[in-house]
């Protein structure tokens, strides 16, 4: 490497503003020796990952490389090592935004996976560990990047991604538009604006949403349309695990993530990948201080023997983990089914949540009225004239007396309940009187997440 000129080493370091606030970025520069990562290369970055540590400031990194340059030996992997130290120590303190732009392979896509948003080019971007040869060769699978290190394979399937872009300039488009709902550090708010006023007026077009049959599917999406600002919602992660939608929007111009539940897809039951996909964004949430409100209709946990083969019961815990352990504002607002394990999961008041609401639509209980009373009636059901109707009188009876939003709140399980149309002025409210919340907890280095 002595006699090759190297222009910048493969890689554009810089500090510029993006909407009057100051981010870092790099740039690999796959011109430049394919964009390999040497020495020098792996220097530059860290020196401007460590000014943006001081100045509190987003990074932002565009992968475009070969990866490790091998002519330069353990100093390359000392280099990526140096990185990964690096993206660690900000995690938590500035956002980090990786954008894969083209071959990001081997150790070169461990950086990108430390970082807090991922964002990969629908074409001419891939992703892996191992290449298709090597696969083969340690293997004898035949395997085609297409299978596993594509955008759309990354996106749907392994839930390594969080945004597809369609070209570079989209992918920085994409970049912009997730900073302008996270703040440039720990220490600051979200970029919230504020209105003057409060929408406090009803909405009756949230009455006419969710179907009078609980068993019927509906669009969560559509609720959240208006629920937030101008119906404008930034979703993370859309192509995985879409029994659950996370994502980024304002209410009153109060910055909030949603977390809710997808009844269009497996009836929103929280199953491994949503359960690790809502929690990981409840936690990007609780370190930049950004409020959380969750729409609920969940009728329990995916069952299933891959379920409960591929550790339901950890994954599930993250999220009881992840919410409880957020100190942010919380809301929650129950829609229709809320019924055990996934009840809780979906931040109830006893995991935290500052206010909780129900519609009158609400079921809020151990298990649904059906299997509740096949278990308690079990015998008086099977000896009744007519079995289906006994059932269901006795489903009705145990409703009103068991799982009634009305009973909740009578004991003190919810805040309230409210018509539909009431749901983004009671939201709105309360974030309001909850933006300056302060919540400590018992001093420790850190908990002990189910990973």
């Amino acid at each position: 490497m002595a006699d090759k000129k190297m222009p910048g080493d493969g890689v554009v370091t810089g500090i510029g503003y993006v909407n009057g606030r100051p981010v870092a970025a790099f740039a690999h520069d796959f011109t430049v020796g394919g964009g390999a990562l040497g020495r020098i290369h792996a220097r530059k970055v860290c020196n401007l990952m460590d000014y943006a540590m001081k100045a509190g400031m987003p990074v932002v990194g565009i992968n475009d490389s070969g990866g490790a340059r091998i002519q330069e030996g353990v100093d390359s992997l000392s280099g990526y090592g140096q990185i990964f130290f690096r993206n660690v120590q900000l995690s938590g303190l500035v956002p980090q935004i990786a954008i894969i732009a083209g071959p990001c392979a081997g150790g070169a896509a461990y950086s990108p996976a430390l970082t807090d948003f991922l964002i990969m080019t629908q074409d001419n971007a891939n992703m892996f560990i191992c290449g298709p040869e090597v696969i083969r060769a340690a293997t004898g699978e035949k395997a085609s990047l297409e299978q596993f290190a594509t955008a759309a394979a990354h996106a749907s399937v392994a839930g390594n991604i969080h945004l597809i872009a369609e070209n570079d300039q989209h992918a920085i488009e994409l970049s912009k538009q997730l900073m302008s709902y996270l703040p440039s550090n720990n220490l600051e708010d979200p970029p919230h604006h504020l209105t003057e006023t409060l929408s406090l007026e009803r909405n009756p077009r949230m009455n006419e949403l969710v179907p009078a049959n609980p068993k019927d599917a509906f669009n969560v999406k559509d609720v959240i349309q208006e629920l937030v600002d101008g119906g404008e919602f930034f979703e993370i992660m859309a192509e995985f695990a879409k029994n659950i939608v996370v994502g980024y929007a304002r209410i009153d111009g109060v910055v909030v993530g949603i977390v809710a539940n997808q009844p269009n897809f497996k009836a929103g039951c929280l199953d491994i990948d949503a359960s690790d996909k809502s929690a990981r964004f409840v936690r990007v949430c609780n370190i930049y201080q950004v409020p959380i409100v969750s729409l609920v209709d969940v009728p329990g946990f995916f069952p299933g023997l891959a379920q409960e083969r591929g550790g339901i019961i950890r994954h599930g815990a993250k999220m009881l983990f992840a919410y409880a352990s957020a100190t942010v504002p919380k809301i929650t607002v129950i829609m229709r089914k809320a019924y055990g394990g996934a009840y809780l999961a979906m931040c109830s008041s006893d995991l935290g949540a500052d206010l909780v609401y129900a519609w009158p639509t609400a079921e809020i209980a151990v298990m649904g009225g059906e299997g509740a009373t096949k278990i308690i009636f079990g015998k008086e059901i099977a000896a009744a004239a007519d079995p289906a109707a006994k059932a269901r009188e006795l489903g009705e009876a145990y409703r009103d007396e068991f799982a009634s939003p009305y009973q909740a709140a009578a004991n003190a399980l919810i805040t309230d309940v409210i018509e539909p149309a009431q749901t983004r002025a009671m939201v709105s409210l309360g974030l309001r009187s909850l933006l300056n919340k302060r919540e400590t907890r018992p001093p420790k280095k850190h908990g002990n997440i189910p990973l």
